[in-house]
């Protein structure tokens, strides 16, 4: 062969492979425009339904008043999960920088290889004594505990009942578990005996319930859940981060409100919400059971561990809770306050007597567009819509906090009521 057609011979593939290079690219194009394009169908579809969820921009820390981007001055804050003021409480920040000076921003790994901390350690022990179990597990958030906990509890002999309505975390960890699923109606315990009596056959039971179900407010009816779980041989789980730290004579949670601390056995809960507002999730339980979490739950193992001025942060709150009951107390009178006031002008408030006061407004363009008009008069609230909750349930989510004042609940109803008015809510 000639040098020629030797050339000819490697240069020929070259240019079929990249003429069909450039074709692979131009199909590859085409495919991020029709992906693209889908996208934007969707958003626009979204827009369109009124349940668009823009997020405004805080430029100040977390509190009852709060400064918001675009807005003059300082605007009362009614939205956020802040249930007992401590996010920006003098000793909790001041907590998070000492963590940070002495032990860094963070580990750069996870807990089993050199990710442990002597002060994770300590968080761990105090929270465990906080809710009376024998021990306790951190994680990066509560979801990250809910997606944990299940798929190494329950296997396929096993059975979990969820109630409908249980949060979005909890529906996606039992997803990944192998257990036959069974879910009951919501706080239905006549529905859930039924699904008790199905499941019957399986090795294990695991009820799992919210304490406090963070859209409605409302309470889930434990006493009769483990009345029923001791009946028929089952376990409890509760999810308690709209309630640790406020519910109970001591802030303890839904099980202490409802008297079933010792018949409650598995506990999950956040420290983002009244311990702290940072982030961070934990479970408390046997021994035994947080001892097999370490070892496979994979939320757990793979995921860095939680940094120091966050552990900082939340060590202190629980520290102020197990010293004082006083900052949980204050909250029912404010509760109360609003809820009333709320009531007597004519709205409808669902749940009862938890500082989650949810206003039902039904319509989603009509949440969204109330809340902007309470923004103009300077209160902070969120119109709540589909997907978060379900259609022709929307409604703008008001928290009390700890931290507000009897002047500022008025301030917030006043508001409620002129914007009210102006949409046709009230009269």
């Amino acid at each position: 062969m000639s040098l020629g057609k030797a050339a000819r011979s490697l240069v020929t593939p070259a240019r079929g492979v990249l003429r069909s290079s450039a074709a692979a690219v131009n199909r590859s194009y085409a495919a991020v425009a029709d992906a693209r394009a889908l996208l934007e169908n969707e958003l626009d579809t979204i827009r369109a339904a009124g349940t668009w969820k823009g997020e405004r921009i805080i430029t100040s820390k977390q509190g009852p008043q709060i400064s918001v981007d675009g807005s003059r001055g300082t605007i009362l804050n009614f939205c956020a999960n802040n249930y007992l003021g401590l996010s920006s409480h003098p000793e909790v920040v001041q907590a998070g920088i000492d963590a940070l000076k002495v032990y860094g921003a963070g580990l750069s790994s996870v807990r089993f290889i050199c990710g442990t901390q002597d002060l994770h350690k300590n968080l761990e022990q105090k929270l465990a004594q906080f809710h009376e179990r024998e021990d306790c597990i951190l994680y990066a958030s509560c979801f990250d505990a809910n997606a944990g906990l299940f798929e190494v509890l329950l296997g396929p002999d096993d059975a979990v009942l969820s109630d409908e309505l249980n949060h979005a975390s909890i529906i996606d960890g039992i997803r990944l578990c192998r257990a036959k699923r069974l879910r009951y109606k919501h706080m239905d315990l006549n529905d859930l005996e039924i699904k008790l009596k199905e499941a019957q056959s399986s090795r294990m039971r695991l009820v799992v319930t919210d304490g406090v179900f963070s859209m409605d407010g409302d309470v889930a009816p434990l006493q009769g859940i483990c009345d029923l779980a001791e009946q028929y041989g089952a376990m409890v789980f509760i999810d308690e981060c709209h309630a640790t730290g406020f519910l109970g004579s001591r802030g303890r949670g839904t099980d202490e409100l409802l008297g079933v601390m010792d018949r409650v056995h598995i506990v999950n809960s956040t420290l983002g919400k009244a311990l702290g507002g940072a982030a961070g999730g934990y479970t408390v339980g046997p021994k035994p059971l947080i001892d097999l979490l370490r070892q496979r739950s994979r939320p757990y193992l793979f995921s860095n561990s939680l940094p120091p001025p966050v552990v900082g942060c939340a060590t202190k709150a629980v520290e102020l809770l197990l010293a004082s009951n006083e900052i949980a107390q204050s909250m029912t009178a404010k509760t109360m306050r609003f809820r009333n006031n709320m009531t007597k002008a004519g709205f409808t408030i669902a749940g009862s007597a938890h500082p989650i006061c949810p206003v039902m407004l039904g319509d989603a363009r009509l949440a969204s567009d109330m809340a902007d008009d309470m923004l103009k008069l300077g209160v902070y609230v969120i119109g709540f819509s589909y997907p978060v909750v379900p259609k022709g349930k929307a409604r703008i989510r008001v928290q009390i906090s700890a931290a507000h004042t009897d002047e500022d609940i008025d301030r917030c109803v006043d508001a409620f009521i002129q914007t009210g008015r102006k949409h046709g809510v009230v009269s």
